[in-house]
């Protein structure tokens, strides 16, 4: 997978696009293949705004939550290491990858839009690691130790994925920045953090701020890890 590909993907909704290596603020010791804004030179056309508008590529941005729980893993590894970790709707890849950099056995990027998935594997690559590929949660493999998910809850019709995450494995990473009260008790909330979207797209303040939660299984040797 190449910058080439993920061009291609791009111009079928912005014919300017193009991606470039970036290294989100809120996450740089991750390089990802990104939306390159130096091609906006003047306003989008009717034509351009209407197409990106009905197809946004949304793997072409870093989320803040995304660079949030990627950042958070990168710092406390004991919660991915050696386990089997898949990261829902993964967009660029940017928590996958954090999870291969931390010493998961085997790290996945679930996402339905094959754009993503293919932004996550030129990124794993980037990285010097690799993520395996899921298009259909559905059809996802079995025996998962972690399910890992950022900026999923944006619709509160979003809200039953997180039963759904804690039936799917023993261990939940969740990060977000528009619900602040989730309404489920198994998630405990770990730190929050501050993060913009990369490349900025000046959103509010308040979704600004990242909260990470983990739900489920947290083991004495990974506890033990984390208070010391």
């Amino acid at each position: 997978m190449s910058a080439d590909c993920l061009n291609e993907h791009l111009r079928k909704t912005l014919s300017r696009g193009r991606v470039a290596v970036s290294r989100p603020a809120g996450c740089d010791r991750i390089a990802l293949y990104l939306f390159d804004p130096t091609v906006l030179e003047g306003p989008l056309s009717h034509e351009e705004a209407q197409a990106v508008v009905a197809e946004p590529a949304y793997w072409s941005f870093c989320w803040a939550s995304g660079q949030a729980l990627a950042s958070w893993i990168l710092d406390n590894p004991m919660w991915v290491e050696g386990k089997r970790v898949l990261d829902f709707g993964s967009g660029s890849g940017i928590v996958a990858v954090a999870a291969a950099m931390a010493g998961a056995r085997e790290a996945i990027a679930c996402d339905i839009d094959p754009a993503a998935l293919d932004a996550a594997s030129a990124n794993a690559a980037l990285n010097g690691v690799s993520v395996g590929l899921c298009s259909d949660w559905a059809e996802r493999p079995k025996n998962l130790d972690v399910v890992t998910a950022a900026d999923v809850l944006y619709d509160p019709e979003n809200r039953p994925l997180l039963g759904v995450f804690r039936e799917a494995a023993p261990r939940v990473l969740l990060a977000d920045s528009r619900m602040k009260v989730l309404g489920d008790s198994a998630y405990r909330r770990q730190t929050t953090i501050e993060a913009r979207t990369w490349p900025d797209l000046n959103e509010f303040e308040e979704f600004n701020q990242v909260r990470i939660y983990l739900a489920g299984e947290a083991s004495n040797e990974a506890e033990e890890k984390r208070q010391a």
